[in-house]
């Protein structure tokens, strides 16, 4: 029954797969980015400000930004569940974790378009 509430009711198999594409998403946008400001030595605010304004580097980053919470909230809710065996001290835990990524992914797209 914790299983289902705190999974929301997936199962492992759904994590599993989740936390992959994550990974890979999130690979591929740090491969882009290093492999960006390495062909760009000399790079400006102006050029990465329009690389940024570009509507398919908002849509990757804000997917990189949603992987960055679903990879995280994946791992931590596995951490919490194998080592915090108490229920009020998990429970919170994951709360805490919870409301700390909303507040980044909303921040975050604040940030990616200017909201």
């Amino acid at each position: 029954m914790v299983t289902q509430i705190t999974s929301f009711g997936r199962s492992g198999l759904y994590d599993w797969m989740m936390q992959r594409i994550s990974a890979v998403v999130l690979s591929l946008y740090s491969v882009f980015i290093i492999g960006y400001l390495l062909l760009n030595p000399d790079l400006t605010y102006e050029q990465w400000g329009s690389l940024f304004e570009a509507t398919w580097m908002r849509i990757f980053s804000l997917l990189a930004l949603l992987s960055v919470g679903i990879h995280s909230w994946i791992g931590l809710w596995s951490v919490s569940t194998d080592y915090l065996k108490a229920t009020g001290v998990r429970f919170f835990f994951q709360s805490l974790c919870g409301l700390v990524m909303f507040v980044y992914v909303v921040w975050g797209v604040q940030v990616l378009w200017g909201l």
